[in-house]
């Protein structure tokens, strides 16, 4: 769809009727997700786009260049816009209009980036990784245990532009948060860039717990009576996805950090607050993360440790066996060797007293195993 296809559509979002209909869409389906190709009420990349005042929502009319005149010549509000996978043609006309700096343009187009916070002039540009927990009825060796996607936000003195890659991390919820908060949302875009910020690592936190369930299951039966047995590809599976969890975790601290302890002009110094609290939890959760990671290093150990315990059991057992065994071959290969001249060739009780002999011998070698534990 061309830019002005785009413009059309938040044209047409931008009347009382259009958000009175999007509003009540939000509300039917708090947690719905906009990543199928239905995903947007406008049709397009566009999700959705508001203009606040005062912390409340604002009527806009006109094309989405008319809703940033009109927060620019009140000089007390902003214009959040969201999206979700834009193309470059879709992306463009509004980097444009927002002059957006180019290497932020291409970074929030190709995706795939690393948590982090840049600055370009006036303009401040985030990235977050977000992740998501996903359900499985038991953890296999290629079970998919997290998933990850991304969010940039492009954010002004009258601006917060959020682009969203990946099938979760919808931002509605955080939408309808701080639309109940009409004091915090009046601080200006900061208090958006806070609300994302807090909302991913809350995910973070919640999606640690869901990762400690599984290391609980798979430390239970590894100590189990058959712990040797476990298949080793889902304790590496776990160490794979748990190490998928740190990168979008464990980068994200530095940016946070910057966010609570430098200013930044397009940053109210209330909101930077906020920030430490975030960056609090996120420590929290890269430090679960660095725990897991350690005890899986010692499950994997502690299991390769029972495999080789269970492979020198098995080759005693064998061992003794063989040892019993070797008892009536000895007596057999000596009186198999058809020699005329042998002891006890012409007794009547010679066979019976070899076989007493070979079994007596067995029982004493078995007693003996047994009582060393080797059978």
């Amino acid at each position: 769809m061309s830019m002005a296809g785009n413009l059309r559509k938040v044209r047409r979002l931008g009347t009382v009727g259009g958000l009175r209909k999007v509003a009540g869409l939000t509300r039917r389906r708090r947690r719905v997700d906009l990543s199928h190709p239905a995903r947007s009420p406008l049709g397009s990349s566009v999700v959705n786009c508001v203009a606040y005042e005062d912390g409340m929502r604002v009527p806009v009319e006109g094309e989405l260049a008319d809703a940033v005149e009109r927060v620019r010549k009140s000089g007390d509000g902003f214009v959040w816009l969201g999206l979700h996978e834009p193309t470059n043609d879709e992306f463009a006309g509004i980097a444009e209009l927002f002059d957006l700096h180019p290497l932020a343009v291409e970074d929030t187009i190709e995706a795939h980036q690393r948590p982090k916070l840049e600055r370009y002039g006036e303009t401040l540009f985030a990235v977050f990784k977000t992740v998501c927990y996903v359900e499985h009825e038991e953890l296999t060796a290629t079970s998919e245990v997290v998933d990850t996607g991304e969010i940039m936000v492009f954010l002004g003195h009258d601006f917060a532009i959020t682009v969203r890659h990946g099938r979760h991390g919808s931002l509605g919820p955080v939408r309808e948060e701080l639309e109940s908060h009409p004091l915090q949302l009046a601080k200006g875009p900061s208090a958006v860039l806070h609300g994302i910020a807090d909302y991913v690592v809350d995910e973070y936190l919640s999606v640690v717990d869901a990762v400690q369930a599984d290391m609980d299951l798979v430390e239970t039966d590894v100590f189990a009576e058959h712990g040797a047995r476990v298949d080793p590809g889902r304790i590496y599976q776990l160490k794979r996805e748990l190490l998928e969890l740190k990168r979008a975790v464990v980068p994200l601290g530095r940016p946070l950090l910057e966010l609570a302890d430098r200013p930044i002009r397009v940053v109210d110094p209330e909101i930077q607050a906020y920030f430490r609290d975030v960056a609090d939890h996120q420590l929290r959760a890269a430090e679960q993360i660095a725990a897991f990671d350690e005890l899986l290093n010692s499950i994997l150990q502690a299991h390769l440790a029972q495999v080789t315990v269970a492979q020198n059991e098995d080759m005693r057992k064998i061992t003794a066996w063989a040892a019993i065994v070797a008892v009536p071959t000895m007596v057999c290969g000596v009186y198999g060797m058809n020699f005329e001249h042998m002891p006890e060739l012409s007794w009547r009780y010679g066979y019976p007293l070899a076989l007493g002999v070979i079994s007596a011998a067995c029982l004493v070698l078995y007693r003996g195993f047994r009582r060393n534990g080797w059978l």
